[in-house]
């Protein structure tokens, strides 16, 4: 289901009850771009520390902004054994304008492409994308509000009614409020009291704004919002008058109606807070970055800051793609390099599970993953990073017992009737690796009713660890301190014979037979790092003894230029201290 700014205010009280209802629930965001193409120094690295990576990485993330954000949220059916029901949803996106509040971003070309490459609609994105704002620029706006210097772009104009030039105030552009006034200004001049017109296509915070506008402009009409749009009515002064000192619908009763309308998303961000929900994602790191810069405060300096906050704000946390690495090595299964595709092999008979497991149905409006595949849709993400297998209904019968225990356990479900049943969603990533999980813990015996609750006892080990790309651990740890680097060892490269010779030239030396990142250690010196043991071996093998490249295990205490230094420092002084010793000494 695909949730724009027009649907997003009358849904947010379903969303609350869903999300409080949950047992877990997926995630995946989009963005307009991964990282910035800064100089190399600042390119991330296999030689990067987690508190490195985390400040590289904060500048793109503040460069970029998020364009949908995919919740998939997993509810088990009351009465029914290890039965989910899955509601997901593609909320699109799009940074508050408000006052003073503009904010910039960029997009990067790759992920433009990337992303038009799977249908992504930039139009929901741009024209109908819900606003959302952090905590920081909340308590501005909202002071704004309160004390009545929200309205911030100011120009005149020329009320025929006053016969004077009359300031307007408006977070709006001034050429669509002159033209919304010129409008109702030529009409007012033909109406008699008690007529009204329509101005459509205003919504959001900025229908109040426009109200407040032409209310304070002109002294005989009323405003009155409805779903077709702000209806203008001619009235009396006096009719006026006793409309702004007896109706609720005031600008002070307004003031609250428009923070709400500007935070936009930001307001669901609150109350998934506050249901401390295990939130679930593949890959994550980028996603709970992007949360925290968007819609909690600007990501500070210190990354130990960071992981406190995140903590704090989602005490349990499940990346899947940290999850499924061990899995992989322990069952031998095939090399995958996205969600869909270890979504496919658990789903295939190498996996000893295939056929048990949780039973996921797809709720009412979200049945659009039933029957085709939408990878990178960001919704589809979140319903593959959390969803357990679903068995086939066989029959009429069974197919109307999912639907009334559908409608008896969420009001807001139901499944329409069709003459066969419809086909099984794929069984998707965390409930099937917990299910295996679970079967593995009890593969000696009788293994027990799966329940989530059980399934958070296997995934306990994998809670809190999130994946992390091209960096010096392969994980980080938000329950406490990060766990030592398992990478194969740095590699020492000596150069002979080639005068001048680059980081770059020695990455493309290499490239042909493995990746690796380069460092320069010296002059003629390298440090070279992999993520992979077999490749740190091959070219242990292949270049020892080349004329020109010869490759060794780095040794800190035997090659760092700091340790070289020091040592000949004090090799320096230890000579001095004994010339002076053997020269001072008196003569017999």
């Amino acid at each position: 289901m695909d949730v724009g700014a027009d649907e997003f205010e009358q849904s947010l009280p379903l969303l609350q009850e869903l999300v409080l209802g949950a047992d877990f629930v997926g995630l995946d965001i989009e963005f307009t771009g991964l990282r910035s193409n800064l100089s190399r120094p600042q390119q991330i690295s296999l030689f990067d520390l987690p508190s490195e990576w985390y400040l590289k990485t904060r500048h793109s993330v503040q460069q970029f902004t998020i364009c949908q954000i995919g919740l998939s949220v997993f509810s088990s059916i009351e009465g029914e054994s290890n039965k989910y029901v899955a509601h997901s949803c593609n909320f699109f996106l799009f940074p508050t304008t408000f006052g003073i509040l503009d904010s910039e971003f960029s997009f990067q070309a790759s992920s433009v492409q990337f992303l038009n490459q799977y249908g992504f609609d930039y139009n929901k994105f741009l024209k109908n994308g819900i606003p959302y704002m952090n905590e920081e620029q909340e308590k501005k706006i909202k002071h704004n509000i309160l004390t009545g210097n929200w309205r911030v772009r100011r120009f005149w104009w020329f009320s025929a009614a006053s016969h004077s030039h009359v300031p307007t105030f408006s977070s709006l552009d001034k050429d669509q409020i002159k033209v919304v006034i010129d409008e109702v200004t030529r009409w007012l001049d033909l109406a008699e009291e008690g007529d009204w017109m329509t101005l459509p296509g205003i919504a959001g915070f900025q229908a109040f704004e426009v109200q407040l506008v032409l209310r304070q402009a002109l002294p005989d009409i009323w405003t009155v919002l409805r779903d077709q749009g702000i209806i203008v009515k001619k009235v009396s002064k006096q009719h006026r008058w006793y409309l702004e000192n007896t109706s609720c619908d005031r600008e002070s009763c307004w003031k609250e109606k428009i923070l709400l309308s500007a935070r936009g998303f930001s307001v669901f961000f609150q109350m998934l807070v506050k249901a401390q929900k295990p939130l679930v994602g593949h890959n994550m790191m980028m996603d709970l970055l992007h949360l925290h810069e968007k819609f909690f405060r600007p990501l500070p300096e210190s990354y130990d800051q960071f992981k406190l906050n995140i903590h704090n704000l989602f005490p349990i946390l499940i990346d899947t793609k940290n999850v499924t690495k061990d899995i992989w090595k322990e069952l031998n299964f095939p090399r995958v390099s996205n969600l869909s595709e270890v979504y496919e092999v658990l789903n295939s008979d190498l996996n000893p599970t295939k056929n048990s497991g949780p039973v996921v149905i797809h709720a009412s409006k979200c049945e659009k993953y039933v029957e085709t595949k939408y990878p990178h849709e960001a919704a589809y993400d979140a319903f593959l990073c959390g969803s357990g297998g679903l068995h086939v209904t066989d029959t009429k019968q069974e197919l109307a017992y999912f639907e009334e225990v559908i409608r008896l356990s969420l009001d807001v479900c139901y499944i329409s009737s069709f003459s066969l049943p419809p086909p099984p969603p794929p069984p998707p990533v965390l409930l099937k690796v917990a299910h295996l999980l679970l079967w593995r813990v009890h593969s000696a015996g009788p293994m027990p009713e799966p329940s989530f609750s059980l399934y958070l006892d296997v995934l306990a080990p994998y809670v809190n660890q999130v994946n992390l790309i091209r960096a010096g651990v392969p994980k980080i740890n938000f329950s406490g301190p990060d766990c030592p680097s398992i990478r194969p060892p740095i590699l020492l490269l000596r150069v002979r014979r080639w005068p001048g010779v680059s980081e770059q030239q020695v990455y493309r030396e290499f490239q042909n037979v493995c990746k690796f990142d380069v460092r320069r250690l010296s002059r003629s010196q390298f440090l070279l790092l992999t993520n992979k043991f077999k490749d740190a071996r091959s070219i242990l093998k292949e270049y020892r003894g080349h004329p020109t490249l010869q490759v060794s295990l780095y040794r800190y205490w035997r090659h760092s230029p700091n340790i070289n230094c020091l040592l000949q420092v004090c090799g320096v002084v230890t000579t001095w201290a004994l010339l002076a010793l053997l020269l001072g000494r008196p003569g017999p």
